[in-house]
């Protein structure tokens, strides 16, 4: 299948992703974080917007939604349970409904925790998942709308998907997340060769997206909270996933390193 990508950094350490169909020209638009680098990208590479899929309301998101679709006459998508803190929107979607970007069709998979209505983009034959913020890469989100087991039932979801499915999130912030990683999982190797990794993009000012369902399945702490050794390492071997997951996710809202 013939799909371009742009990846697009935005404000501080926010990601916007263009989707581009050749065969129909059609681009989508998956968030909308800052107004001025995303029509740069689409002048640079004379496309025109023709979808906005957004994954949930935060400013940080949504903040270029209405000025881009008041350019282009752009289809806003947006989840139906947040679609009245969403400006704009058009089409509203839930868990399963088909989203097609000419040729590209994929499928919405709900996934609460970050926000309650939050949704991630599958495109299955394309390999491709934006999965917002739900799931970073050597991380994922604060569960600010949610209590944290919920955020991980979402992250078990996005685990089972096949580990060839390429990831697209929303924020840069893997370095971070490694140093917080290697604090929780020293001894897993996999995950000290993909901290190395991560340094060396960070240091030449490349992105580190985007990351693989199987890449995080090996080294993301936050998809094995129910890793015995995971859990026995922070003193909760007995404990159930949800309840190590949540310790995990305090312990990062804190990580000074």
């Amino acid at each position: 299948m013939s799909v371009e990508l742009r990846l697009i950094p935005c404000l501080s350490d926010n990601y916007a992703v263009l989707l581009h169909d050749p065969t129909t020209e059609t681009t989508a638009l998956i968030d909308a974080p800052e107004v001025a680098p995303i029509l740069a990208a689409l002048e640079r590479e004379n496309w025109t917007l023709t979808h906005i899929l957004v994954t949930h309301h935060h400013t940080d998101h949504i903040a270029g939604v209405e000025a881009l679709k008041e350019r282009y006459g752009a289809t806003v998508v947006a989840p139906r349970a947040e679609r009245d803190t969403i400006p704009g929107v058009d089409v509203t979607v839930v868990d399963g409904d088909p989203v097609a970007v000419g040729s590209l069709v994929g499928r919405v998979l709900e996934t609460p925790g970050h926000t309650k209505g939050h949704i991630g983009f599958l495109f299955e034959e394309a390999r491709l998942l934006f999965a917002g913020d739900t799931l970073f890469v050597l991380g994922c989100g604060r569960p600010f709308e949610c209590d944290p087991p919920v955020l991980w039932e979402s992250l078990l979801r996005l685990r089972a998907l096949p580990d060839d499915i390429a990831v697209y999130c929303g924020h840069e912030y893997t370095l971070s997340n490694a140093r917080f990683a290697l604090s929780v999982d020293p001894d897993n190797e996999a995950l000290k060769a993909k901290a190395v990794e991560v340094e060396a993009l960070v240091a030449a000012g490349k992105p580190t997206l985007p990351t693989t369902i199987g890449a995080e399945k090996a080294t993301n702490p936050f998809l094995r909270a129910d890793d015995p050794e995971l859990a026995a390492r922070l003193g909760l071997a007995d404990a159930e996933p949800g309840a190590v997951f949540t310790e995990l996710r305090s312990l990062k809202s804190s990580f000074k390193g």
